[in-house]
């Protein structure tokens, strides 16, 4: 049993330094593209959105908390949308190989994961510049980086096992993911809805796992004055949803992943 995971461990971390290296194979500045490329698109929306548009809600270090926002979005798209690929891509491995399938999914999840890193680095650097203090506040990023990749991971897992079959998923995934960007509490925030009388829509937008992360994050690290989701919904049992879906969505996934994973090497 030892042998076992020790092997699968193996397999993983293997996946995992070869995607990475892989990543920017060929471009002329590598893997600083892990850092330039968030940081290029945070210029972009805040010069659109803050500067130009004035979606502000007044509160200290708003940009901050898009700064945060943005990296934990792109951190779920990025693992979202190569997990629903990873197994498609790595179908020769499938055949020559008898191992759980679901490593693939968790590959493209830890890739992920080591992006998000060199990208958070970033962000509590400009944090501290912007005289956050770093203090305890900031272990809350652990629990609710769990929650992240549990989401993402589950979602990962049953996107790939429809992929493998339906290629259409992917685009309509794309659209998903559009949407899902302008319902979460990005560029904008929480509290800019409040502040316009929007309670119903600010109510309904944090049952949104990602909008309650965005949200806690902003509360806990950011600035204590921006509400947390139980502050807005009003019932505590109403403001539990969006911390219990990562977990049912991680469980349905593994068990439609598992479901289908014996037909993987078949259909591919």
């Amino acid at each position: 049993m030892n042998y076992f995971y020790k092997k699968n461990r193996i397999l993983l971390r293997e996946m995992v330094k070869t995607d990475f290296k892989l990543r920017y194979q060929g471009s002329l500045i590598g893997h600083l593209w892990s850092i330039l490329k968030p940081l290029l698109l945070f210029t972009i929306m805040y010069m659109v959105f803050i500067r130009f548009l004035r979606i502000d809600d007044g509160t200290p270090h708003t940009a901050i908390g898009v700064l945060f926002a943005l990296v934990i979005w792109n951190f779920f798209a990025e693992a979202t949308n190569m997990g629903m690929l990873s197994i498609v891509s790595r179908g020769d491995l499938l055949r020559k190989l008898s191992f759980p399938n679901e490593i693939i999914v968790y590959s493209s999840v830890a890739g992920a994961s080591i992006n998000f890193g060199i990208n958070l680095i970033v962000v509590l650097i400009f944090a501290l510049l912007n005289g956050i203090p770093l203090d305890l506040n900031f272990l809350v990023l652990i629990p609710l980086f769990f929650e992240l990749v549990l989401l993402a991971s589950g979602i990962a897992l049953i996107l790939s096992s429809v992929f493998v079959k339906y290629r259409d998923i992917g685009p309509i995934w794309e659209v998903v993911m559009q949407a899902g960007m302008y319902g979460t509490p990005i560029i904008y925030s929480i509290t800019y809805i409040l502040q316009r009388g929007h309670n119903s829509v600010a109510k309904f937008l944090m049952l949104n796992p990602l909008a309650q992360i965005v949200q806690d994050i902003r509360h806990v690290i950011v600035y204590e004055g921006n509400p947390r989701g139980w502050d807005i919904i009003g019932n505590k049992l109403i403001a539990l949803i969006p911390y219990i879906i990562p977990f049912i969505v991680f469980v349905i996934g593994l068990i439609i992943f598992k479901k289908n994973a014996k037909r993987f090497a078949e259909i591919l």
